[in-house]
């Protein structure tokens, strides 16, 4: 069963084999080549096509469609294991599920039979195209236009810090069909959009980390597309489809803030018994030992956080609370833990030889992506008041 189901059940043998499985390939094709990757900021174009023969662009996809249809509890724990050595590859298929969620969730029986088998396989590969160089957070501030034009659209605009917007073939395009509606949510709509005549990739963006996934800008020039590339074939719904499927990816972030607190936590503990001073290892200095339980219980946390957002989700419940405070809070867990063991590894932790350089870089963007942890507290504050109403 997909994630969109209320009651989503994986068999626990299965469920057991398919980590074994993500743990035997990240140490035998993924960990050997990240810092030749990541320093290079190279597309890993051959961890793309294992992580296609392994199911991770179909990981949340319906088995109807050729998905594994994972429910968020089995599909965070992925991306918290793969996080720990290189959580970069994880927004590759992360982006492109969320336009599988909001084609599986809202389109029609058409669109998801078009659809979704071809990104279940990976055939394509795509992402969600939301941002604008001046509407982030307010998603509502956008200004990229969709005409209708008899059977088609007619789009114009620009979007930008796209994940896969270079190597992706397919986005789900968040437009305002009627820029004049008031409130503004009620005039945007979600399209299915091709890469095709009027829709070029500009500038690809450099990031301080998270390297080798490309993240670019995207310009629409009197992109035609027909109307059948409209979600659910109904204008205005378009604010309501994305922030639907933000829940998902606010528990993906939160678990990716989970797998660098983890993995800086388990290279700090590796580093701190070997490394010696004053005769014996630097664990056993109070100092150290102090760094290491709170790095431990932030991650347990964050863990903890995250799988009960999780577990929300796969009941059907509203948990943009509960998606919320995992996200801020294992965000923070991360760019804490990778800061904290950094510092254990000493001077080492400030070069490039050694993996916690890359955590450190890495984990800052969790506190940015999906929305910032100040709009964070505001959405579970917000939520809380009204689950608590006086």
């Amino acid at each position: 069963m997909s994630i969109a189901d209320p009651t989503p059940r994986v068999d626990e043998t299965e469920r057991a084999s398919l980590l074994a499985s993500i743990d035997r390939w990240l140490e035998r094709e993924v960990r050997p080549i990240v810092k030749e990757y990541d320093h290079a900021d190279r597309w890993p174009a051959h961890i793309v096509e294992q992580m296609k023969e392994l199911g991770l662009f179909g990981a949340t996809i319906g088995t109807e469609y050729g998905g594994l249809g994972l429910p968020a509890t089995t599909y965070a724990e992925i991306v918290m294991r793969i996080s720990s050595v290189w959580m970069a590859i994880t927004g590759i298929f992360n982006s492109h599920l969320m336009l599988a969620l909001a084609i599986e969730k809202f389109g029609t029986q058409r669109q998801k039979e078009q659809w979704l088998p071809r990104l279940a396989s990976g055939e394509v590969r795509g992402g969600l195209a939301l941002t604008e160089p001046d509407a982030g957070t307010d998603l509502q501030g956008i200004r990229m236009t969709a005409r209708r034009d008899g059977d088609d659209y007619i789009i114009n605009g620009t979007k930008t810090w796209i994940s896969n917007g270079i190597e992706g073939s397919c986005f789900a395009l968040l437009v305002k069909t009627d820029p004049q509606a008031e409130p503004r949510r009620n005039g945007m709509s979600l399209f299915i959009a091709p890469k095709q005549q009027g829709f070029r990739v500009g500038r690809k963006l450099e990031k301080l980390g998270y390297k080798s996934i490309d993240s670019a800008e995207m310009i629409f020039e009197d992109y035609r597309i027909s109307a059948d590339h409209l979600i659910g074939e109904v204008e205005g719904k378009g604010f309501y489809q994305t922030t639907g499927g933000l829940e998902l990816g606010r528990i993906n972030v939160a678990a990716r803030g989970v797998g660098i607190a983890e993995g800086a936590l388990r290279l700090a503990m590796d580093y701190a018994q070997v490394r010696r001073t004053f005769g014996k290892p630097i664990a056993e200095h109070q100092a150290i030992a102090l760094k290491l339980g709170e790095m431990a219980t932030r991650a347990r946390a964050a863990r903890l956080l995250t799988l009960d957002a999780a577990k929300a989700f796969d009941s059907g419940q509203r948990c943009d609370m509960e998606a919320g405070m995992a996200k801020y809070f294992a965000s923070e867990a991360a760019l804490e833990n990778s800061t904290e063991s950094m510092r254990i590894h000493g001077a080492y932790g400030y070069s490039k030889e050694y993996d916690i350089e890359r955590l450190y870089r890495d984990a800052p963007l969790t506190c940015i992506g999906e929305g910032t942890n100040e709009m964070q507290r505001l959405i579970i504050a917000k939520q809380l008041l009204k689950r608590n109403a006086f």
